[in-house]
């Protein structure tokens, strides 16, 4: 008997032996463990405070990527804050329609003559009836003949979208002026076929594309590069050098851009936060039924933000106030800015230049 117990009693204290090194087996994996885990939040913690703006990148992405997931058609967008280059993109490289987007180029160019002695702002033009043509705008209600300057021309293409100052400003110009100088510029995906709500010249052949495109291609990146070298006053070609009025020329680009008329877009929200000004945004629109665009540049107080959104192919095909596209366009401007620059909006920056000869 006792010997029996004797061996039943033996294998009992080896299992308590073993099971008491199990436990601390275990006890010494969890301190590993969690020894170990804490090193890795450590590390995040350190990553995420050397590099800031990688979480916030993320997750301004992720919201613009959820904004135009809600909308009921395409997007296409590029924005830059061109002080910390910071940039977030849909699509920046799928060409789109225009619309009235594409007169920026023709404004550029404008800059381009009257710099080079080609035109001059206070250049002659005549609006005749056969010039009057429908859309947007307000020329087409005036009466006939109308004596008219390029700068009066080009201040109703930009600030009311007139349909047939961009017209009378083409033909002053040149369709082909326009189109080499958008060229030069190296955009490659941007051109400008026609004026508008007139047919072609005869002779003249369309490129294969034009049906697709309307009036004129580009872009949302490269609408972005037009904005930037009209607000950084960037009108001297590859190996110039810069003149002493480029600056007063882009200012009077710029006061059109900032009285534009259609504000319900990109400016939507961004009127309304801290710090706006009257001048704190310059921007262009471009509408058509199933089209609504936007192009600005906006004043922060963390650095000029550029802005360029398309859409296409929308759902709402209406011309109210609350357009589905527009709202979609003013929800991505909210959100970059408000991601880039929580402080808020800033009045336009004065150019060097412009402050001291208002000095003297």
């Amino acid at each position: 008997m006792q010997s029996t117990q004797h061996q039943r009693g033996w294998p009992r204290k080896s299992y308590e032996t073993n099971a008491h090194a199990r436990i601390l087996s275990l006890r010494l994996i969890f301190s590993l463990a969690f020894a170990a885990l804490l090193y890795i939040v450590h590390c995040s913690a350190s990553i995420s405070a050397q590099t800031p703006g990688a979480s916030a990148s993320v997750s301004l992405t992720a919201q613009v990527q959820s904004i135009a997931a809600e909308h009921h058609g395409d997007v296409a967008l590029y924005a830059e804050n061109l002080k910390t280059r910071e940039t977030v993109a849909i699509a920046p490289n799928t060409p789109v329609q225009t619309a009235s987007v594409i007169k920026l180029a023709i404004l550029y160019e404008a800059l381009e003559q009257v710099r080079s002695g080609k035109a001059h702002f206070d250049d002659r033009i005549m609006l005749t009836a056969a010039d009057q043509v429908p859309g947007s705008g307000v020329l087409r209600l005036f009466d006939a003949p109308l004596a008219l300057t390029l700068k009066d021309v080009l201040t109703m293409m930009i600030v009311m979208s007139d349909n047939s100052a961009a017209n009378l400003a083409i033909d002053h110009l040149g369709l082909e002026n326009i189109d080499s100088r958008i060229a030069k510029l190296g955009l490659k995906n941007t051109y400008l076929y026609k004026k508008i709500f007139t047919p072609a010249p005869a002779g003249m052949v369309m490129p294969a594309d034009q049906k697709r495109f309307g009036l004129g291609k580009t872009t949302a990146q490269e609408m972005a590069t037009l904005m930037t070298k009209i607000v950084e006053c960037d009108l001297a070609e590859s190996g110039g050098t810069a003149q002493p009025g480029d600056a007063a020329l882009c200012d009077v680009a710029l006061k059109m851009l900032h009285l534009q008329f259609y504000r319900s877009a990109i400016p939507r929200y961004l009127d309304g936060m801290p710090g706006a000004t009257s001048d704190s945004i310059a921007n262009k629109t471009g509408s058509l039924d199933a089209v609504r665009n936007d192009v600005a540049a906006i004043s922060t107080k963390n650095g000029m933000v550029i802005i360029s959104a398309f859409t296409f192919n929308n759902k709402d095909r209406s011309w109210g106030a609350d357009h589905e596209a527009e709202l979609t366009i003013a929800k991505l401007a909210r959100a970059i800015v408000q991601s880039w620059s929580p402080e808020g909006l800033a009045g336009w920056p004065v150019p060097p230049a412009t402050a001291s000869s208002s000095g003297k």
